[in-house]
């Protein structure tokens, strides 16, 4: 459990109202993924936008447990000793999809290091049967960094997801305010630049709002760029928690429209950029806008 003080949260700027989750769709989801005993990102991170994307048939699926094995003072994901992994994950999965008629899915997992593998084999489980299961399936995921270890990298990847997806978070100076090793930084360029290697479509997103100045900003967009980085999300930093690091600063509107057109300068083929932004935001239209579709 994660102790860094009581750290008071800054009230919201009044363009940050969130949309109170409801709607007859939201709770029909709600009550098949909980029968499931399944989780989703948009709950766990307490996304903004789960109303919207809940109404549309849209979810990001959290494999792999609801416990993290690493302590990002950033994220409202509990940590702690995780749970064995689950043998019908996948297949329950899988029933949700058709459940929600999806044609694009995104899953991604909390970060298991106390895996010899980091899960990525059971990762890969989930992918191979949806893409059995449903051939026209489009598959985004959203993987953690496994160590930086390519072979547990490519055991997701031969699964054949359509896009790799990891999160560089934040700029680099600000690795350990968020309690990450200041090597992380790079053994996640290399993730993403070892999945555009191996000609995958590569997506990464930022949070703003840490204490990150611009210039540190354009420099991460250009090491991702650097790295075949192709689409990218930015999104409000927004405290979960008393426990998690406070805002250093909210950002508007107009500051997010230019952060979009700093990373469509530098060279990015999607971006999607605003307060509520997250990482799966619109990912099927940003799929659709890497492929001329």
């Amino acid at each position: 459990m994660r102790k860094i003080g009581n750290r008071k949260k800054q009230p919201k700027p009044k363009w940050l109202k969130a949309q109170i989750p409801g709607g007859e769709d939201y709770f029909r989801i709600k009550k098949n993924l909980e029968k499931r005993g399944l989780s989703t990102i948009c709950q766990r991170a307490r996304c903004p936008n789960i109303s919207e994307c809940w109404n549309n048939y849209h979810a990001t699926f959290l494999i792999m447990g609801d416990t993290c094995s690493r302590n990002c003072t950033f994220c409202s994901v509990k940590s702690g000793n995780p749970a064995p992994l689950h043998p019908e994950e996948a297949q329950r999965v899988l029933e949700m999809v058709e459940i929600m008629k999806s044609t694009y899915v995104v899953i991604t997992s909390v970060t298991r290091d106390d895996l010899e593998d980091g899960g990525s084999s059971h990762f890969a489980g989930v992918i191979a049967l949806l893409k059995a299961r449903r051939p026209g399936l489009k598959i985004e995921v959203l993987i953690p960094d496994f160590k930086g270890n390519t072979r547990h990298v490519d055991t997701v990847l031969d699964a054949g997801p359509d896009v790799l997806n990891h999160n560089l978070e934040t700029v680099r100076r600000l690795y350990p305010h968020v309690n990450r090793k200041p090597e992380n930084y790079h053994i996640s360029l290399e993730v993403l630049r070892y999945g555009h290697d191996k000609g995958f479509i590569t997506k990464s997103g930022i949070m703003v709002g840490l204490g990150e100045t611009i210039e540190e900003i354009k420099e991460t967009l250009q090491d991702l760029r650097e790295s075949g980085v192709e689409l990218l999300t930015i999104g409000q930093y927004l405290q979960a928690t008393r426990e998690n690091v406070p805002v250093e600063k909210f950002y508007t509107p107009e500051e997010f429209e230019e952060l979009k057109e700093m990373a469509f300068s530098c060279g990015f083929r999607g971006v999607e950029s605003g307060p509520f932004v997250r990482s799966s935001y619109k990912a099927n239209k940003m799929y659709m806008k890497a492929n001329g579709l």
